[in-house]
């Protein structure tokens, strides 16, 4: 199958990484940043694109839009996309955003972090899609079956809360270990010290419903500890608000989930 690829950030590399090494032809590239787009069609023995002018989408069978949300709709007005299906691969972003620019039109949403020059096995890539129709969902799935293990079709309202929930597993999170580091690096210690804890705590979950797998002061809600902890922030307010926060949300959970069991 042939390809035209909108974008070249973190998913549209990994996406286009996946589709080139699974034998897909990616015939052109078009990036509001010409560099990156230049770098990534070098990689996909493509051909890069400096305006959507310049796109021949007559000749793929589908196109890859991976463009920030803040400038998608901006370039897919500036294209004729005919027959050729356009996928987007947004989490936020409903289904129906592409209506107004292409008759056949769908998703095809990556769950995962991606970043651009970090070396990904796509095949354990949870792919998430949605189609206008049945014959274009046909398509979608040949692509998406070709590159992944792991496909499964929902709704644009189902894909909005994943999104959210993806944000609070993986970007909050991943905050929480930089805002760690702060807080070692102020006593000369390393973040590696923290890696075992970090691989046992996402290990757990495997196993365990998050809600049982939680530990800590905040569950018992312990002043004592919790006291010592924000005196050590006293320097640090918003640090010390966050702590705040998120302890008192442990606790009100943990206690729901008392509740909910004795009930």
């Amino acid at each position: 199958m042939k390809l035209i690829l909108l974008g070249s950030g973190n998913a549209a590399t990994q996406l286009g990484i996946a589709f080139y090494e699974a034998g897909f032809k990616i015939l052109q590239i078009y990036s509001p940043n010409p560099e990156h787009a230049s770098l990534l069609a070098e990689k996909l023995e493509s051909a890069p694109a400096t305006s959507p002018a310049e796109l021949n989408i007559n000749q793929a069978d589908a196109v890859i839009s991976a463009l920030k949300d803040s400038v998608a709709e901006n370039v897919w007005r500036q294209l004729d996309f005919g027959n050729c299906p356009v996928f987007h691969t947004a989490g936020s972003m409903p289904m129906n955003t592409l209506q107004p620019f292409a008759k056949h039109y769908g998703v095809l949403y990556p769950l995962q972090t991606l970043t651009r020059n970090r070396k990904l096995d796509f095949k354990k890539v949870p792919l998430f899609l949605e189609a206008e129709s049945a014959e274009t969902m046909q398509l979608l799935h040949k692509m998406a079956d070709t590159i992944s293990n792991s496909v499964r079709e929902i709704t644009s309202e189902q894909r909005k809360e994943l999104h959210l929930a993806a944000v609070f597993a993986n970007n909050f999170s991943n905050h929480m270990f930089n805002l760690a580091t702060q807080l070692l690096q102020k006593n000369n210690l390393e973040f590696e010290l923290l890696l075992p804890l970090i691989d046992e705590t996402a290990a757990k979950v495997h196993d365990l419903p998050p809600e049982q797998a939680q530990t800590g002061p905040a569950i018992r809600y312990d002043e004592n500890i919790i006291g010592k902890h924000l005196q050590l922030l006293e320097n640090q307010p918003e640090i010390a608000e966050i702590y705040r926060l998120i302890s008192r949300s442990i606790h009100n959970s943990s206690r729901q989930t008392d509740k909910s069991q004795k009930g």
